[in-house]
């Protein structure tokens, strides 16, 4: 390269061009040796026939390549899901803790704070508050929500959210949404970010911490748009299709997509089969055979993650047991109505007279009910527990028999099967 004809340089075109990487404005390097040594003789002179590199130019000391991009190295065994981002995320980060705790099947998530939401409002801020829903079968039942932070990009909650009933099958399957929305008490809430974690990540008694970028919403709730279908041979094939363009609001999903939506699902579950029994919420039952006054205890604790029966969303929920068969019709016991709720609290208590070798051929039929005025009464969902049943429900039993005076409490599952004794009884 020359400057003026005639006239060649004292560096070369090599030297020349290399540039510094180091952060603030970019600057020529006379000498790239200082960035690479030369191994051999002349490494001790400075350069090995170059010029010293000017006292201002700094030589850029060498890094490994994880160092020079910024990430970090996560110790072993460590119990922390992040990664390294700054105050010019486009979204935002969310700093979260998940706890699940087998013993009670309880999933405490505590919410901490965020840190550079994307900006919502006129004024270049925003009124951040965090909903919870478990996947799939997001709805009222299982939503949470935190407090909402005015006039912030930076909140923090430091709140407790609870999910009663969560069992290890849930553990195995389901994905819990942290949703970040900006509240506006003029319009529709607006859509922040969501973060996705599916709850398998997580081990009984162990908390576990993240500190995560949001991300966009998914219009899908789980996995890709599809369906299956039988190929020729009988066997399953799945058929997927591209997501439609991610939205920017829950309140901008047109009409449309909500239909497709709701006609695969109503299509996966017909391939199925007919014998598939839609679940309709948890119910904590204690179970304990007195000795002493020679009968059977039964106690109605809660529900949780109710099927919604009402316009509103919400249902009014009452349980009611029997003791099959009942040949006297006597057995019936019924607890009080809870108004406008999908996760009651009953604890209410129930006690038949029964010796314990009778006791082993009969049928407990618990069954949950909407409560409506001037109309039949809903079927929200039941469960019978025998030697009869199966799963949980009679490993409950038999447990419940096999130790007399101990007070047995566990989580069932409602489903929509309607017992035929019971049909006849929609009345409260």
């Amino acid at each position: 390269m020359r400057g003026r004809r005639g006239d060649r340089m004292a560096i070369n075109i090599q030297e020349h061009m290399a540039i510094n990487v180091c952060p603030g404005p970019i600057r020529p390097i006379r000498q790239i040796s200082d960035y690479f040594p030369r191994r051999g003789p002349g490494i001790e002179g400075g350069g090995g026939g170059f010029g010293e590199a000017p006292a201002h130019l700094a030589p850029l000391a060498l890094a490994p390549p994880a160092a020079l991009l910024g990430a970090t190295t996560p110790e072993e065994g460590a119990e922390v899901d992040s990664y390294d981002s700054d105050d010019t995320t486009a979204l935002g980060t969310l700093e979260f803790d998940l706890l699940y705790d087998q013993a009670s099947c309880t999933l405490h998530c505590s919410i901490l704070r965020a840190k550079g939401l994307k900006p919502m409002d006129f004024n270049g801020l925003a009124d951040p508050y965090v909903k919870l829903h478990l996947l799939p079968g997001a709805c009222k039942a299982n939503k949470l929500k935190t407090k909402t932070q005015r006039n912030t990009l930076n909140p923090v909650w430091n709140e407790d959210l609870t999910y009663s009933g969560i069992t290890v099958d849930d553990i195995t399957h389901k994905v819990l949404r942290i949703s970040v929305c900006d509240e506006d008490k003029l319009s529709h809430n607006e859509f922040i970010g969501e973060i996705r974690v599916p709850l398998r990540r997580l081990k009984p008694s162990q908390k576990k911490h993240f500190n995560i970028c949001l991300e966009r919403q998914v219009p899908v709730c789980v996995g890709q748009w599809g369906t299956t279908a039988r190929g020729p041979r009988g066997d399953q094939v799945s058929r997927t299709f591209s997501p439609p363009p991610q939205l920017a609001s829950p309140s901008s999903m047109s009409a449309a997509l909500r239909g497709i939506s709701c006609y695969l699902k109503e299509l996966e579950q017909a391939e199925q089969g007919p014998g598939l029994l839609e679940e309709r919420g948890r119910i904590l039952l204690s179970l304990s055979y007195s000795s002493r006054r020679r009968g059977l205890l039964v106690g109605i604790v809660r529900c949780a993650h109710l099927a919604a029966m009402d316009v509103n969303g919400y249902s009014d929920p009452y349980v009611k047991t029997y003791l099959r068969p009942d040949v006297d019709k006597k057995s019936k016991h019924k607890t009080c109505v809870k108004k406008k709720t999908l996760n009651p609290e009953f604890n209410e208590e129930f006690f038949y007279d029964m010796e314990l070798s009778t006791l082993a051929t009969k049928t407990l039929e618990v069954t949950v009910w909407d409560y409506d005025i001037g109309k039949s009464n809903d079927f929200i969902g039941g469960v019978s527990l025998g030697s009869g049943a199966r799963g949980e429900a009679r490993r409950h039993w038999s447990d419940c028999l096999q130790q007399p005076d101990a007070a047995l409490e566990r989580w069932h599952t409602l489903t929509s099967q309607l017992p035929p004794a019971a049909g006849a009884l929609p009345s409260a």
